[in-house]
């Protein structure tokens, strides 16, 4: 389904070996102790996945697919990873035609303008924030709140949203007392790595998908991680990210396909905010990651990767499959005759060779590479590629000797904007 590709040097002595065989058992510390509760989503999720399925079969909106906006109030992991999902899927032949909406940003601008394309009448609202505060996600949801007070809509909005929160969050309270639809997030699951839960699964039901594939292509990789454990080829990246933090801090997901730009936002918040941490001697350490859309930015970014400085890597996902026989046409144009020679070719072929190409040319400038190849998209190889990367960052973060988990930096900054706006 995934094929996986280290094109650097994986010879790794006994002090490394001994490295990445502590990594693991914290990991698997971490998993049998609760520590995280991301671990087991792929798994044990009967009775969530049964609540989703029976809300919308019984709900008068979604049951008979009266819908025609889905709107997701959230920010951050509350919104990345299902758009980067239903981003990877919304050309596959089960997804509802149901326009889904995020609002994230309190920028006016964009607010006033997406909730434009909004048809309120025809809507159903998800709000979600896992403290049940997130003042970006609160804000917005006031607002919507507002424009649907108008008794001339007759709209009935406790059939018409769904919340998503921690269990006896301030969000989850004002819920109960509403009589609004909670699903709950698991207390240990922050929400970087929350898009396996309710978070995720939940409006991907409702737009049509298979959450039950999702989840079993997740416990594919989880299966591989028990499995083969210190052994899985994962574990000799993540140490090389780790052996070579200082010289090679810049890591680059180069994506070969359009499709990947939401995942690339989701992997940026995963990677950036998990690693980035200050070690219990205070010391600074952190990976700097860099989405990247191929073709387009090997006409940008390839040349600062190729002859700028050597502190990169780069991964590439690479999908096999597109599932469309586009080709060029047989059209050969005045002074345009050299490039007659993609003439015939499909699409598909063409974007995969540039791949290939830009893998060389990237591996002969000494720039350590990786390759990710993904056979075709579906709910189990999207599943089993958000898991991959959730478990390479703990992967890492465990060599650093790092809080995986938490966001002191972020935090920070809450608090200083709720004194700042208390004033």
């Amino acid at each position: 389904m995934i094929k996986k590709t280290l094109f650097f040097e994986t010879d790794i002595k006994k002090d490394g070996l001994l490295k990445i065989e502590k990594a693991y058992n914290k990991m698997l510390e971490e998993m049998n102790t609760g520590v995280t509760g991301y671990y087991d989503l792929p798994i044990n999720q009967e009775n969530v996945i049964e609540d989703i399925y029976d809300f919308i079969a019984t709900n008068e909106y979604l049951e008979h697919n009266l819908i025609k906006d889905l709107v997701v109030i959230g920010i951050g992991g509350s919104s990345l990873g299902t758009r980067a999902i239903d981003t990877l899927l919304k050309f596959s032949h089960n997804r509802n035609i149901i326009n889904i909406h995020f609002l994230e940003n309190l920028d006016p601008l964009y607010l006033i303008n997406s909730i434009k394309n909004i048809d309120l009448s025809k809507a159903f609202i998800v709000i979600i924030s896992k403290s049940g505060t997130t003042i970006e996600t609160i804000s917005i949801a006031k607002y919507i709140f507002s424009l649907l007070k108008d008794p001339l809509k007759g709209l009935d909005i406790n059939q018409k949203i769904a919340i998503i929160t921690d269990k006896d969050s301030p969000l989850d309270k004002l819920s109960n007392e509403r009589g609004w639809k909670v699903f709950h997030i698991p207390k240990n699951v922050g929400g970087r790595f929350s898009v396996l839960s309710p978070v995720g699964l939940f409006p991907l039901a409702v737009l049509g998908y298979d959450i039950e594939e999702l989840l079993k292509g997740a416990n594919i990789m989880r299966e591989e991680f028990l499995h083969h454990g210190p052994n899985l080829l994962m574990f000799k990246k993540a140490y090389f990210y780790y052996k070579n933090a200082n010289e090679k801090n810049i890591n680059i997901l180069f994506s070969y396909s359009s499709m990947f730009e939401a995942f690339n936002k989701w992997y940026i918040q995963l990677w950036g905010e998990s690693l980035g941490k200050k070690t219990k001697s205070k010391k600074r350490v952190g990976l700097t990651p860099i989405g990247l859309i191929g073709s387009i930015d090997q006409h940008s970014f390839l040349q600062l990767i190729i002859e700028g400085p050597k502190d990169k890597t780069v991964t590439f996902l690479k999908l096999k499959n597109f599932e469309l026989p586009v080709t060029v046409p047989h059209i050969s144009l005045p002074y345009l005759e050299t490039t007659d020679f993609a003439n015939g070719r499909r699409f598909q072929t063409i974007i995969n060779t540039q791949c290939d190409a830009t893998i060389e040319s990237v591996i002969e400038a000494d720039v350590p590479v990786d390759l990710i190849e993904i056979n075709e998209l579906n709910e189990s190889s999207v599943g089993y590629l958000i898991y991959y990367f959730e478990l390479l960052t703990s992967a890492v973060g465990a060599m650093f000797n790092i809080n995986v988990y938490n966001q002191p930096g972020v935090e920070s900054g809450k608090q200083k904007l709720k004194i700042k706006l208390s004033k």
